[in-house]
């Protein structure tokens, strides 16, 4: 695999088949190559990998949440934005917190649940 295009979900065998620096140096390349003005090109391609191998595991929440995003009209790439935003303040919340590990995965799907469109378009 040496390109990556976050509108089209990249195959899970060969994703996962992946180092996960590639995964990540694939990501920076799809962004530098679109010429993304993003305030950190490593870390926003650290988030498209972990959102895509998440997809790539099937993670039900992240799955489920990538075609109802799509559906209500976000591209995938904008759905992989929408559910790293989540991602990202799940984290945040992690750091802050005393959490066990299947509490914060509930945690983590339940807000992947109630991710929608709008909601993440007026963010």
């Amino acid at each position: 695999m040496n390109t990556y295009n976050p509108d089209k979900a990249p195959d899970p065998v060969r994703w996962l088949a992946l180092d996960e620096q590639r995964r990540i140096q694939l990501a920076e390349k799809y962004h530098r190559a679109a010429r993304a003005r993003l305030p950190n090109l490593k870390a926003h391609a650290i988030f498209h990998a972990i959102v895509e191998n998440q997809i790539a595991e099937n993670l039900a929440p992240v799955v489920r949440a990538v075609a109802r995003l799509t559906s209500e009209g976000l591209t995938r790439h904008e759905a992989i934005h929408a559910i790293a935003s989540v991602l990202a303040a799940h984290l945040r919340d992690l750091s802050n917190a005393t959490t066990d590990e299947n509490e914060a995965a509930a945690t983590y799907a339940d807000a992947i649940d109630k991710l929608a469109a709008g909601n993440w378009r007026r963010t």
